[in-house]
């Protein structure tokens, strides 16, 4: 079964490298062009704000002309002219000036949930509303090819000790863009492994929570410290390729690697390498859903003998990753789906039943259901999709010699929910989960939650 296993991601992984597009080439012209209309915009309001003073100026001296006996004759009135001209040539010359504000970009995105399980721990009910993230974006434009881009992210509402709640710098970079093929990026970067890891903004996904996938296969929000290179291959084909800090093996657990991820100040010991490929294969078909069709292939691999300020902790051993990815969308029906499998090198050194391979896999269905007919006045850019996701997560799929998996950790999940979208940058969402694992089932629970980037 491991070997079959490997062989389908392997094949899947190995398909898309031959043939696959990252949205980052094309995304990243999207956002860019976003951020351009933006700061157009903006001068355009500052535009019109002299305008509107000049023109307040010209009346003031119009009626002050009108006044003079002497109009057309004096001197006064040449005056007057005389500075009608200079206000004139004023504004143009303000005009022309560049706004220290355009050269900034700033955004934001947030979530807020309310969760109810339906069980208790010890007699005590887990049910919670949490304000999960608010994070602020910020880029600076030191020229039109040399961008810094930033994301701070403030978890779970307060910080503390005592609390799960967390301050954290997830994207710190600059990007050099010397040509549409080939860019370097410095810097802290969202490891491009999986779709949902980079794109992970509430209103690009239906349910209130991401994928346990995204939590325990791929641990979404994933960030790594480094440089890279990243372009277009072809119209229809991008990739990111960096050499990264690695993670510490000695935190990973049965639950999966996402507990080596290393916060502040990673260790270079054991570096890491880590590529994606996107491929449109039909970006120039005739069909929507031929253009919509989006194939996409990971990969990492990199030490596990990292600590934190080079504190290593002497866990030798190696961590590779192949994914896979797609989307796609037929009228009004949306496809979409994830698997990845990885493999540890090393376990033997390790502690807490970690695995030497971890797989899982989830496939989703979204219909837009949201007529036409009703899509007017302050609705008319509204949405609304019902979803259903199978999502199965087994962080024990093949153990060392001797060692028997936990049942607990093979889990699969049923997702189906809402989403509604009053405009396009805002979402409301319902949903309800059916977790089940092959030992011990956890509580099913309702999610309510509303979404927001801007």
């Amino acid at each position: 079964m491991r070997s079959v296993v490997f062989g389908c991601c392997a094949g899947m992984v190995a398909m898309q490298s031959g043939f696959a597009l990252a949205a980052t080439g094309e995304e990243a012209r999207i956002q860019e062009l976003e951020r351009q209309m933006q700061v157009l915009v903006g001068e355009l309001k500052n535009r019109q704000g002299n305008i509107e003073a000049l023109s307040r100026q010209v009346a003031i001296l119009e009626g002050k002309i009108a006044e003079n006996p002497k109009v057309g004759s004096g001197l006064d009135s040449v005056q007057d002219k005389e500075e009608i001209k200079t206000l004139v040539a004023q504004a143009m010359a303000d005009q022309q000036k560049e706004s220290p504000l355009s050269k900034f970009s700033f955004g934001g995105y947030g979530e807020i949930h309310a969760n109810f399980n339906e069980g208790s721990v010890n007699g005590q009910s887990k049910d919670q509303i949490d304000i999960h993230r608010l994070v602020a974006l910020v880029g600076y434009d030191f020229a039109d090819w040399i961008k810094f881009r930033s994301e701070i992210e403030l978890e779970h509402a307060f910080v503390d000790d005592d609390t799960k709640g967390e301050l954290e710098l997830e994207q710190a970079y600059v990007d050099f863009l010397l040509s549409d093929l080939a860019n370097v990026r410095v810097g802290r970067v969202l490891t491009p492994v999986g779709r949902t890891n980079q794109h992970h903004e509430p209103t690009t996904f239906y349910s209130v929570e991401r994928p346990n996938f995204d939590k325990y296969i791929i641990p979404s929000t994933w960030w790594s410290d480094g440089l890279g290179l990243f372009g277009n291959l072809a119209q229809n084909l991008s990739y990111e390729a960096y050499l990264v800090a690695g993670l510490d093996g000695s935190k990973f657990s049965s639950d999966g690697i996402r507990n080596g991820r290393i916060k502040d100040i990673p260790s270079l010991n054991d570096m890491a390498v880590t590529f994606r490929l996107d491929y449109y294969p039909f970006m120039g078909s005739a069909s929507a859903w031929g253009r919509s069709l989006r194939l996409g292939g990971s990969f990492y691999q990199g030490g596990i003998n990292n600590g934190v300020e080079g504190k290593d902790p002497g866990k030798s051993g190696d961590l590779t990753i192949y994914a896979a990815d797609f989307g796609v969308r037929v009228s009004d029906l949306e496809l979409k789906g994830a698997a990845a499998f990885e493999e540890i090198d090393g376990v033997h050194n390790l502690t807490g039943g970690v695995a030497e391979e971890i797989f899982g896999y989830y496939l989703e269905a979204g219909y837009h259901v949201m007529p036409e007919a009703w899509k007017t006045g302050k609705l008319q850019n509204s949405d609304a999709v019902v979803f259903a996701r199978y999502d199965t997560q087994d962080t024990q799929h093949g153990m060392p010699a001797g060692v028997v998996a936990n049942p607990d950790k093979d889990r699969q999940d049923w997702t189906f929910g809402l989403a509604f979208y009053p405009v396009p940058n805002l979402v409301l969402k319902a949903d309800y989960q059916v977790l089940e694992s092959e030992g011990a089932d956890p509580d099913n629970a309702i999610n309510l939650g509303i979404g927001w980037q801007f």
